[in-house]
């Protein structure tokens, strides 16, 4: 009887230590924006997994394999780093992408494990685009930083969406 309890015990004991020892939980941004455009328009527009020169913080998009799933693409940003993606599911006919990162410095975008989709979907004739997004921190151990911290992730990724958002926004409507 106090060898099963004694098990017991140490049960208890080692699953109090696991559940204090908790790490990083995965982070979810989802952005979405109403662009008075059509759905091809704006889907012409994002849609080209190649080329993501819409977006304001993008110097250049170099890749290959066009739109199928396992594509790859670089992004350099204007103010340095680069980011390596790849295309994991591509929906022309349903006008969305999802793709994730495969190699970025933390200190140009302090996220890790990162997949995101982007879909454009019709709105009686304007367009609902939606920019949605999972990851964990830069730092994946306890007590990060603050720069590579949930937070810091959070932020980095909310202005990522906004900013490429506002850009599609503003170029479409203005009749570009």
């Amino acid at each position: 009887m106090m060898r099963v309890l004694a098990v017991t015990l140490a049960f208890f004991a080692a699953s109090m230590t696991a559940a204090l020892a908790h790490g990083p939980t995965r982070q979810k941004v989802t952005e979405t924006i109403e662009i008075n455009a059509p759905v091809d328009k704006v889907w012409a527009v994002i849609g080209d997994f190649q080329n993501m020169g819409w977006h304001p913080a993008i110097e250049k998009t170099e890749g290959s394999g066009g739109n199928e799933p396992g594509a790859k693409r670089t992004l350099t940003l204007k103010g340095g780093g680069k980011i390596h993606e790849t295309l994991t599911k591509s929906d022309t006919a349903g006008h969305s992408l999802s793709y994730e990162i495969t190699e970025v410095d933390v200190k140009v975008l302090p996220v890790s494990n990162y997949s995101s989709t982007l879909k454009v979907e019709d709105q009686g004739g304007k367009s609902l685009v939606t920019w949605r997004g999972a990851f964990y921190r830069g730092y994946m151990n306890n007590d990060p930083p603050p720069e590579l911290s949930d937070e810091a992730a959070v932020k980095a990724i909310t202005g990522v969406y906004k900013g490429g958002l506002d850009a599609i926004k503003a170029k479409l409507e203005a009749g570009g």
